[in-house]
């Protein structure tokens, strides 16, 4: 598939890798839908790319309605849709069960923690993906990919049962969404990055960080651009669906 001929939704487009992918995608000719729930974020991306092939939408992918019209107004705007990036994610992160040190109370994860993450990192993929491709396949779109952002985290990582559990039923999805809307010429590929240089990754502590990435063999977090170039693969070998590139330097290995 060709990159030029993409009519594409980035979802979580206006910060960090998504900000990446909307970039490189509209540098190599694709006309990007770039959907945030920041619409400030959103209103810099329009000025910093400056391009007829950029349309914005600001709307929550967790709202049902917010997705159906998110799609309706991509078709509006490009007369198609044959892509989507599902890479908003939220991180509300909290041990299961944690033991006060000082007062020995038993301090627990929310059920709102739970949900929320539940609700933006896998039901709003969910939903995206079910519109996205339920208007290709009903504007006959032709050959269509869909990606999803999943992350290493997907194996079980500390702190993050919520993160966890979400990155991993993406995966899993990935596999079930590939082979039931193959049949339609709708590809599904997913990506698993570790560490990556984002405004989230630049926040932590400087002691920290430099934990954190003492434990990737290549010892260093990844540029947004290296896991373009994955996303990059996905669209551009019409042989891949259903299966997940992990991009995380090792780490997983």
């Amino acid at each position: 598939m060709n990159i030029s001929d993409l009519k594409i939704i980035v979802t979580g487009a206006a910060s960090g890798i998504g900000k990446c992918f909307t970039a490189e995608l509209i540098a190599l000719g694709a006309h990007v839908m770039a959907a945030d729930i920041n619409e400030a974020g959103l209103f810099e991306l329009r000025d910093e790319i400056n391009s007829d092939k950029l349309e914005i939408f600001q709307g929550d992918i967790s709202d049902e309605q917010h997705v159906i019209d998110l799609v309706k107004k991509t078709v509006e705007s490009f007369g198609m849709v044959n892509g989507l990036i599902n890479n908003a994610g939220i991180f509300r992160d909290s041990l299961l069960v944690s033991v006060d040190k000082d007062t020995g109370n038993i301090r627990k994860m929310s059920l709102n923690q739970w949900q929320k993450v539940i609700d933006i990192d896998l039901t709003g993929p969910f939903l995206c993906t079910r519109e996205t491709a339920a208007a290709m396949i009903e504007n006959d779109s032709g050959p269509g990919v869909i990606i999803n952002i999943s992350s290493v985290s997907r194996h079980g990582n500390r702190g993050q049962s919520n993160y966890s559990a979400a990155k991993a039923g993406l995966v899993a999805d990935t596999k079930l969404w590939g082979e039931e809307l193959a049949k339609y010429g709708i590809r599904v590929g997913a990506i698993s990055p570790g560490f990556v240089k984002t405004p989230i990754l630049e926040a932590m502590r400087p002691e920290i960080l430099d934990r954190v990435l003492r434990a990737v063999p290549l010892k260093r977090a990844a540029e947004p651009r290296e896991i373009f170039s994955a996303v990059k693969f996905i669209i551009e070998c019409d042989y891949f669906t259903s299966r997940c590139v992990d991009v995380d330097g090792g780490v997983t290995v």
